[in-house]
């Protein structure tokens, strides 16, 4: 008997309350306490102690919790998928269209594509000019000047 509830009942009701926790949160912590009871539940049934079924309880939620939640946290983590978009960033260009922000012009020449563009720090920058691409912003190159300007007017 545990607090009164017969070993078996007890351990199944925490086994119970371990997947329906791990249900709800979906954490990968509580499974690992629910494997945890259902050793000690088997204990229970094989006629282990009540010291024995915690230690078995203790020591199996542990070492699972220990062992296995990192490698299956890298497992279930979602990775980071670049974008084609993605690999522009830090590129060189060659504006092919005046970059004129209050205009809502601009077009750059990168891996063989054409780019809307938009100058990051609100200068014109005019066409032929080298560029870097500073960052995606929706479907816009947002881009800095890598000339001294020559030509271009900062707004």
């Amino acid at each position: 008997m545990i607090i009164g509830i017969p070993a078996l009942c007890f351990w199944l009701l925490v086994l119970i309350l371990c997947v329906v926790v791990e249900a709800i949160t979906t954490n990968l912590v509580s499974l690992w306490f629910a494997v945890g009871a259902l050793g000690a539940l088997l204990a229970a049934g094989g006629g282990l102690s009540i010291l024995g079924q915690a230690v078995v309880f203790a020591v199996l939620s542990l070492l699972l919790l220990l062992s296995l939640r990192p490698m299956t946290q890298r497992l279930l983590r979602p990775k980071q998928e670049f974008t084609n978009a993605d690999r522009i960033v830090g590129q060189s260009a060659v504006v092919i269209q005046t970059i004129d922000n209050q205009a809502g012009t601009g077009q750059i020449r990168l891996l063989s594509q054409t780019w809307t563009a938009r100058s990051l720090n609100n200068s014109i920058i005019p066409e032929g000019s080298s560029v870097v691409v500073d960052h995606i912003s929706g479907v816009k190159a947002i881009v800095v000047c890598t000339q001294n300007e020559v030509g271009g007017i900062h707004v």
